[in-house]
């Protein structure tokens, strides 16, 4: 591949990564909040059976990435462990756009490297300097800020998002320890070859009960709004290509980059969802959002010069 042919690849990887996380972001909040649609056990198990689905094909077919088996029965435990705190991360973040909108949902979200610090540190012991642990104080500074200017704020929202980005920090920190033998590493795409059927099994019977009523509701409403379906494949859809051009942009630059896109992503995203959901922002929420984004920033730099 030319110099000039890998530079368009990448940055249609990069196109792809974005349109797919802002649009699963942005058509979850419209189906959660605007059609009614409100299971989001549910909608994480749509998402999760397109991944079990996809991800299937994609390795065993089309190659995109080698199959590696699972070689022993406490590697499965472990993957299984690992679903099941995913599984609590999206349900978490589902639940929340219910009742937040994106914008603040993306500043609480901000905050996952705070919780990834605090999870290495009590499981790991891993210390970082302390330049790396002041980055953090405007993290969680800017969200304190943003709480009070968020018109839209929702005590049992913000707990569920605080809640899943607490278990995405968790899961990170989990896999490192899990999975960190040279036998047992699987790279992401694998890793989601596995946990996707787990977590649909987790989801399963957690849907009968938590949300009884899915079926009957969603078919009343897909016969009333028919974009419905069309929208909730799209979402599934778009939820397996998030973690396909995630593991692309990574194999093909470095997880640096990503950082770096992830942090302007989640710019886009509040930029967009505002426009798309006129929901009411104040100074003092974009302050809040804008110190936390720096500090994420200054924290990523951080970790990078005094490792």
């Amino acid at each position: 591949m030319t110099s000039k042919k890998e530079a368009l690849f990448i940055a249609s990887l990069i196109i792809l990564w974005y349109s797919a996380n802002i649009g699963v972001l942005l058509l979850n909040k419209f189906l959660l909040s605007n059609y009614g649609f409100g299971f989001p056990i549910f909608l994480t198990m749509c998402h999760m059976s397109a991944c079990a689905v996809l991800s299937y094909i994609s390795i065993v077919f089309l190659k995109i990435a080698p199959l590696q088996r699972i070689k022993s029965r406490s590697q499965l435990l472990r993957i299984a462990t690992l679903s099941i705190v995913f599984c609590g991360s999206v349900v978490g973040g589902n639940i929340s756009l219910s009742y937040l909108p994106v914008s603040f949902n993306q500043a609480v979200g901000a905050t996952t490297p705070f919780f990834t610090a605090v999870f290495a540190y009590l499981m790991t012991f891993k210390r970082e300097s302390w330049v790396t642990y002041a980055a953090l104080v405007p993290v969680v500074t800017g969200v304190v800020i943003a709480s009070g200017g968020e018109p839209s704020f929702h005590l049992y929202g913000f707990i569920m998002c605080i809640s899943a980005t607490a278990a995405r920090a968790f899961k990170s920190v989990l896999q490192g320890i899990l999975l960190s033998s040279e036998g047992e590493m699987l790279n992401s795409m694998n890793l989601l070859l596995y946990m996707s059927p787990i977590a649909v099994l987790v989801l399963l019977p957690a849907t009968l009960l938590m949300e009884p009523d899915v079926l009957d509701v969603t078919l009343s409403l897909g016969m009333k709004h028919r974009l419905m379906w069309l929208l909730l494949s799209i979402n599934s859809v778009a939820a397996y290509l998030a973690n396909l051009s995630n593991f692309l942009v990574t194999k093909h630059t470095s997880a640096l980059t990503l950082q770096v896109l992830g942090n302007a992503k989640g710019a886009v995203a509040v930029v967009i969802s505002i426009l798309l959901f006129q929901n009411p922002v104040t100074v003092v929420g974009i302050g809040g959002y804008t110190m936390t984004v720096m500090g994420v920033i200054a924290y990523g730099e951080a970790k990078r010069r005094f490792k």
